[in-house]
């Protein structure tokens, strides 16, 4: 490795170790808390030794263009910023990032914000964010040799990560909670090969089995304890600016499960503003469900010094986590930028989804939070008719394709849960119609909707 380049530097305490040196769990020996990749100097860096702003953008863009394998990634086309392995011709990529930036008129219009946006990781190769970060930390696996890699996961981290290890030759481990994941997810991973042990607990519990699995085995972590899964997850904020020829939104809001890509995110605007080429940061704002909502609780009774667990209950099962590791970085992320971090209820994420999907994007239950909390700050007065706002939205529409039929079939929500909403549920729901086989009854259906 080419550790001259990089160092891990422990969040809590200051810690600095070779990243060869991190224990199997990616915690601080000294504090147990978690490291985040730092180049030395970038921020220091003076006349000649400072990288050129102006000449990396240029070749960024004209990387878009290039018919090299690597500069077809997202990810690795800002190499730049990843200085994180010895060679790259060992990265493992599956042409991920790259990711539509989508103008929401509807949105737009309802919450009279001109300048909306969704970036849209849903679009990624195996249809999550956890791409960006799954490509660069499995290649600092494979070029250090192991053989095997392992996650715990709720779904999308085990899709990503089984891929990329199919594409690799190497092998992946997944524990997940018996019957608290979406199928589609499941299916994903076992159709990539994945050795996957369904596990009686909830996702916080998987991760502790885990963890002492990698202990005494020879398995890479891969979960987003790992800080160069981060390092590919930062490289949105890269996309972004770019997309608004190097200015940045006013606003990023980002759903908040085990809260690794706020942290992420946050981490690639810094890094752009000390290298000049940004100016400023957004304001990140972080979106929890109401029934999996620790950081919020956090912010709120100690401005985020401590943080206590909840038993997670969400039908969003990507972020139903309730002692998210990265709880200390984002929070962060969210004083740092001036953001805020709130919770929605399952009937507001399932509006927004609906919504959403009346854009024609659609997306998971998880990144509905998005626009549902977009909601909040609007009518709260965090955001004004004339900022320029861009949602995250983290999954693929079909990565829970059960919530959304049962929503249009009227059987996801309980009736405490839409008191007050009915109407508005109602006119989102499109429920499929049996009728009889002739035109004149699909006609007669047609003009019932219209």
């Amino acid at each position: 490795m080419n550790d001259n380049l990089h160092q891990l530097r422990c969040f809590g305490c200051g810690t600095r170790v070779v990243g060869t040196e991190a224990r199997p769990d990616f915690r601080c020996s000294a504090c147990g808390d978690l490291f985040e990749v730092e180049y030395p100097g970038w921020g220091q860096r003076q006349g000649h030794d400072r990288p050129n702003a102006g000449a990396l953008k240029w070749l960024w863009r004209e990387r878009r263009c290039s018919s090299e394998a690597l500069d077809h990634s997202g990810v690795w086309r800002f190499r730049e910023l990843l200085p994180i392995l010895e060679n790259f011709g060992n990265a493992v990529t599956l042409c991920e990032g790259n990711t539509p930036l989508y103008h929401l008129p509807r949105a737009s219009k309802a919450l009279g914000i001109d300048q909306l946006f969704a970036k849209h990781q849903g679009m990624n190769p195996t249809g999550s964010f956890k791409d960006t970060g799954m490509t660069t930390a499995l290649s600092v696996a494979r070029e250090r040799g192991f053989e095997w890699v392992a996650c715990a996961s709720t779904g999308n981290t085990s899709a990503a990560m089984a891929a990329y290890a199919a594409r690799a030759g190497m092998r992946s481990l997944v524990v997940i909670p018996e019957g608290k994941i979406a199928w589609g997810k499941l299916a994903q991973a076992m159709d990539y090969g994945a050795v996957t042990c369904q596990v009686n607990t909830d996702f916080d519990g998987c991760v502790r089995v885990l963890t002492t699995v990698v202990k005494e085995a020879n398995i890479y972590l891969l979960n987003s304890v790992n800080p160069y899964r981060l390092e590919g997850q930062k490289t949105p904020a890269f996309e972004i600016a770019e997309a608004f020829d190097w200015n940045v939104p006013d606003h990023l809001i980002v759903p908040g499960g085990n809260l690794a890509n706020s942290s992420a995110l946050a981490k690639g605007f810094r890094e752009m503003k000390e290298l000049g080429l940004v100016a400023r940061l957004p304001k990140i704002s972080v979106i929890q469900a109401e029934g999996a909502n620790p950081l919020v609780r956090s912010l709120a009774a100690s401005n985020g010094a401590t943080l206590e667990p909840v038993v997670a209950h969400t039908r969003a099962t990507a972020i139903r986590i309730g002692n998210p590791a990265s709880w200390r970085k984002a929070a962060r992320a969210i004083q740092e930028t001036g953001g805020w971090c709130l919770d929605v209820s399952e009937a507001e994420i399932a509006i927004a989804k609906a919504e959403l999907g009346a854009e024609g994007l659609g997306c998971e239950p998880a990144s509905a939070v998005t626009l549902a909390g977009l909601k909040k700050l609007r009518a709260q007065g965090n955001v004004r008719s004339g900022d320029t706002v861009v949602l995250l939205l983290t999954g693929h529409t079909l990565k829970d394709a059960d919530y959304t039929i049962d929503f249009h079939r009227g059987t996801l929500l309980k009736d405490e849960e839409k008191a007050g909403l009915e109407e508005k549920i109602e006119g989102l729901r499109r429920n499929a119609q049996v009728v009889d086989a002739t035109p004149e009854a699909v006609l007669a259906a047609v003009k019932g909707k219209g």
